[in-house]
C-alpha cells in the first residue's frame, strides 16, 4: 500500500506539472545562479538537474552565474581583503585578475562539466566572448562626512550598456545550454567585473525572455522581515512604489527588486525571486501551482 501511495503522489506531481511544461515549451528562461546553492555540492547538482530537465522538455534555459564567495575565498588565500561599496566589489587590477580566474577558469567550467556529465550540452561563455557584453566603468557618487556628493572609484567595476544576443540565440537554436560568467569588455580594451544579478537581467532583456529567475538565499519578498509566512507570492509593477514606501524591500532585497523592475520594463514576461537553497527549487517555482517564491509581473 505504501508503494501505491508513493506512486500516486508521484503521478499527482507530474499531472500538476504538465500544463506548465506545455505552457513554457519553446520559451526562453534566464536563470541567475548564485548564493549558497552555488557552494553546496549537492545543491549545485540539484540546480543543474533542474536546468537539464527544463531543456529536456523543450524549454530554452540560459544560465548566468555569480561567484562572490569563491572570489572572497581566493582573495583571502592571497592575503587580500574584500571591499564592498553598496554591495559592489571594489575591483583593482589584482582583484580583477583573480575574479576572472575564478569566474571563467573555475566556476564556469565546473558548471558546464556538471551539466554535460548529466547528459546535457552546455557551452561556457563570458561576456567578453563575441562582445556579448560591452561595458564602461561604473560611476558611483556618495555623500561624504560633510554631506557633499563625492566620486567613489570602484576600480574595474562595469556597467553594461550593450548586449549582443546573437551568439546566445544561435546556441539555443542548436540545442545548447549557454552558461555565462559576468565579465565584460570595454571599448577601452579593459575587462570589467559585472554584478551577476544585473548581467542576468540584461541578458533576459536582450532575449525578451519569458521568465527571469533569481536564485537567492532568502524565500522571496517578505512583508515582515524574519517571518517566512509573510511571503508575498505575486507583486504587480504598480504595487512596487507603495511597498517601497512601506519599507518592505529591505537590505539586499532592494537591488534585486530594482533588477526585476528593470527586466520587466525591458520586455521580460515575469521575474521570480526565490530560495535556491531548496533542492529542485527551480522546478518547484515553475511547475507547481503555488510556487515557492515571489513573482513580479
Amino acid at each position: 500500500m505504501a508503494f501505491r501511495d508513493d506512486g500516486a503522489e508521484k503521478a499527482r506531481v507530474l499531472v500538476e506539472a504538465l500544463p506548465y511544461i506545455q505552457k513554457f515549451a519553446g520559451k526562453t528562461i534566464v536563470i541567475k545562479y548564485g548564493g549558497h546553492a552555488m557552494v553546496d555540492p549537492l545543491l549545485k547538482e540539484s540546480v543543474m538537474l533542474d536546468v537539464l530537465l527544463l531543456h529536456s522538455v523543450g524549454i530554452r534555459p540560459v544560465l548566468v552565474h555569480g561567484g562572490g564567495p569563491e572570489i572572497n575565498a581566493m582573495l583571502k588565500k592571497v592575503g587580500k581583503e574584500s571591499q564592498f561599496v553598496h554591495g559592489l566589489r571594489v575591483t583593482d587590477a589584482e582583484t580583477m585578475e583573480i575574479a576572472a580566474m575564478v569566474l571563467v577558469g573555475k566556476l564556469n567550467t565546473e558548471i558546464v562539466s556538471i551539466i554535460n556529465r548529466f547528459g546535457g550540452k552546455a557551452v561556457g561563455l563570458s561576456g567578453k566572448d563575441a562582445s556579448l557584453f560591452l561595458a564602461e566603468k561604473k560611476p558611483m557618487r556618495l555623500p561624504n562626512s560633510r554631506g557633499e556628493m563625492e566620486e567613489i572609484d570602484l576600480g574595474y567595476v562595469g556597467e553594461i550598456y550593450q548586449v549582443a544576443p546573437d551568439l546566445i540565440e544561435t546556441l539555443l537554436d542548436r540545442g545548447y545550454i549557454p552558461v555565462i560568467s559576468p565579465l565584460a569588455g570595454g571599448e577601452d580594451g579593459e575587462t570589467y567585473n559585472i554584478n551577476a544579478d544585473t548581467a542576468a537581467g540584461k541578458v533576459a532583456e536582450a532575449l525578451k525572455a519569458d521568465k527571469f529567475l533569481l536564485l537567492t538565499d532568502v524565500r522571496g519578498v517578505l512583508r515582515t522581515l524574519g517571518e517566512p509566512e509573510s511571503l508575498i507570492s505575486t507583486i504587480r509593477r504598480e504595487e512596487v512604489t507603495v511597498l517601497m514606501e512601506q519599507g518592505v524591500f529591505s537590505g539586499g532585497m532592494m537591488p534585486k527588486v530594482e533588477c526585476a523592475i528593470a527586466a520587466l520594463a525591458g520586455g521580460v514576461g515575469s521575474v521570480h525571486i526565490f530560495d535556491g537553497r531548496l533542492p529542485h527549487a527551480i522546478l518547484l517555482e515553475l511547475f507547481t501551482d503555488g510556487g515557492i517564491g515571489t513573482m513580479f509581473t
